[in-house]
């Protein structure tokens, strides 16, 4: 018998945290034997999706602002009708070449309304096709929340008219949909809960470090990795620090932030061995972003997240004050963090054991290979 054939669209606009998660469940069902091709558009990001499943790259776009009011090419100008339409139509003959028997949707229509140029005719494409592929659309926990009238109605009725399923990789235990999105019993019977998409444990780190620093994909993250310099350089605690920019942190401030480190800073744009490291060291800091938070889960360490909340994101909150509830993180806010805050924040929580064992689930890779499988 021929591997089933999968077929994952992910467009990233601004940081990698979607890229990253589709690319663990690229991973995992690579492994369970599928076929898989992935189609990535956003900026090029080393070592996703990965090795073992194919790539096709369409004609890269980003987010114009913070906002994601707007979109751009790769270096920063805005996109024409002719840019909109070669992606299209190379998204279109990626879909008619590859034949899947599967097409997963990554966050559209819950998200990503910019890409509705191409992907409302991806959608025409997979009902005119036969035998027509099955088609889900696969979302993290939390959303974010939409403020504009009539934004939620049309994610239901694009749900009902042409999507199977809707994949939620969360753990209903931790958050449910519902909870930030208000029409979800409307679409409850094609809701499953596959578990957080959290990467495999991993080896005991090659390299430790006492305190590990990450601001995710490093578009937004200069705040945070600004503050913790100022805090390294106030502490008391003389360890080993790892500052981690994120590949997205622009060449002139990436340089002038190593102006300032002291030699016990390491400050590198990327750790592949990232969930290495949070294996060893007694404390994390961080944004609050879905993989992120995984990685933190899976290494159970101390953990101090700022979650990013520029241009109205929520997601990011309603994530770290959960985790602060259940007693598995300390939350500070965006707006306001200084180098002293953190730096009183880190002393508080180095002098608190780590937390204990959760039981929330974290196999959600694994799991959407099954019920994908089941689904054929």
């Amino acid at each position: 018998m021929t591997a089933p054939r999968v077929l994952i669209y992910v467009q990233h606009l601004l940081g990698i945290g979607h890229l990253a998660r589709v690319s663990r469940i690229a991973a995992a069902l690579a492994r369970d034997a599928f076929d898989v091709t992935v189609i990535t558009g956003g900026l090029t990001v080393p070592g996703f999706p990965g090795p073992d499943v194919k790539a096709v790259a369409l004609p890269a776009v980003v987010a114009s602002n913070a906002g994601f009011s707007g979109l751009a090419d790769a270096n920063g100008n805005p996109v024409d009708e002719d840019f909109l339409h070669r992606r299209r139509d190379l998204l279109l003959e990626t879909f008619h070449a590859v034949r899947p028997d599967i097409v997963i949707i990554e966050a559209f229509p819950f998200g990503r309304r910019q890409m509705r140029f191409e992907l409302l005719p991806l959608l025409d494409a997979i009902a005119a096709a036969s035998p027509r592929p099955k088609l889900v659309t696969s979302v993290r926990d939390i959303l974010q929340e939409r403020s504009k009238p009539g934004r939620d109605e049309e994610t239901v009725a694009l749900i009902k008219a042409h999507f199977d399923h809707v994949l939620v990789h969360g753990d209903p235990d931790f958050v449910t949909l519902p909870e930030t999105f208000p029409l979800a019993a409307e679409i409850a019977g094609k809701i499953i809960y596959t578990g957080l998409v959290a990467a495999p444990v991993p080896a005991l780190p090659a390299e430790s470090f006492d305190i590990v620093v990450s601001a995710g994909g490093g578009a937004v993250g200069l705040d945070l990795i600004r503050a913790a310099l100022e805090a390294a350089s106030i502490s008391s605690r003389h360890g080993r620090w790892c500052l981690i920019t994120g590949p997205n942190l622009p060449d002139a401030d990436f340089a002038a932030l190593a102006r300032g480190t002291p030699g016990n800073i390491s400050l590198v744009r990327f750790r592949k061995d990232f969930p290495s490291l949070l294996q060893g060291a007694a404390l994390s800091i961080s944004q609050a972003g879905y993989n992120t938070v995984c990685d933190v889960l899976r290494a159970q360490c101390r953990s101090i997240l700022v979650p990013f909340t520029a241009g109205g994101e929520t997601e990011q909150t309603v994530r770290a004050n959960r985790l602060a509830e259940l007693g598995l993180a300390v939350a500070l806010p965006e707006n306001g963090l200084t180098g002293h805050l953190l730096g009183e924040t880190i002393k508080a929580s180095l002098a608190q054991p780590k937390p204990g064992a959760h039981r929330l689930d974290l196999n959600g890779a694994e799991r959407t290979a099954t019920l994908l499988r089941d689904m054929l």
